[in-house]
């Protein structure tokens, strides 16, 4: 019992370790290769982990190996165009000016109701508004409204919204986060008094952040009843 723990805890530790390295993208952005590779790392991992009689390195070594694939296939992947056609795909345009393509939706055997599901994800309701529909390569559907149907921009009033750049966590569960307020050119005493403005501390504030414009935000944690 304790075998098969101890066997599991050290083969998630692995395939924790190694999606790391693989990136942050969601399951739904993968690029089919590298959810090929995310399948058979799961597969590898749970047969010495649920068998404890299979040697636990004879599922970390091809788990490491397949690691090694998806950082040599992702570096051919930047230095390649071709190579990248050749393995993620070429995006397919499903709408190409307003008009349905029959033969594309064929080809990537999409039906029209499954289109419109996808463009309703998009908060597109009406296929009118569509002007082009692209299915890309990860199988998500990128979607380019007609001019007339797109949001109102500022640009389009002639308006000029203010830059608000990047906002920073400062304290997040009473941990201070010494990195951000060093980035901002501040320290400790600096961060003790703005929390002061809100009669507070910063061991008692849940989470406070501030953006580049100086707008600072706090808010306390709750006490708790004892």
């Amino acid at each position: 019992m304790l075998t098969n723990f101890t066997r599991a805890v050290v083969l998630y530790i692995i395939v924790l370790f190694v999606m790391r390295l693989m990136g942050k993208r969601e399951i739904g952005q993968l690029q089919p290769f590298e959810l090929a590779i995310s399948i058979m790392i799961a597969d590898l991992a749970s047969i010495p982990m649920s068998d404890v009689g299979i040697p636990i390195f004879n599922g970390i070594v091809p788990i490491l190996g397949l690691l090694v694939m998806h950082l040599v296939i992702s570096y051919i992947n930047m230095k390649s165009i071709r190579a990248r056609a050749f393995i993620c795909g070429k995006p397919s345009i499903l709408i190409n000016k307003g008009k349905i393509d029959e033969e594309m939706l064929r080809k990537e055997r999409f039906t029209v109701n499954e289109l419109q599901e996808r463009l309703r994800t998009n908060n597109i309701s009406n296929l009118g508004d569509v002007e082009y529909a692209i299915l890309e390569t990860n199988g998500q559907i990128s979607v380019i409204q007609k001019p007339d149907k797109r949001n109102l921009m500022p640009e389009d009033l002639n308006i000029m919204p203010e830059y608000e750049g990047i906002t920073y966590d400062l304290i997040v569960d009473g941990k201070i986060m010494s990195e951000n307020i060093k980035k901002l050119g501040k320290d400790y005493k600096w961060l003790e008094k703005e929390t002061k403005k809100f009669k507070t501390t910063p061991k008692d504030v849940l989470i406070a952040t501030i953006n580049e414009k100086g707008n600072f935000f706090c808010q306390t944690k709750e006490k708790k009843d004892d």
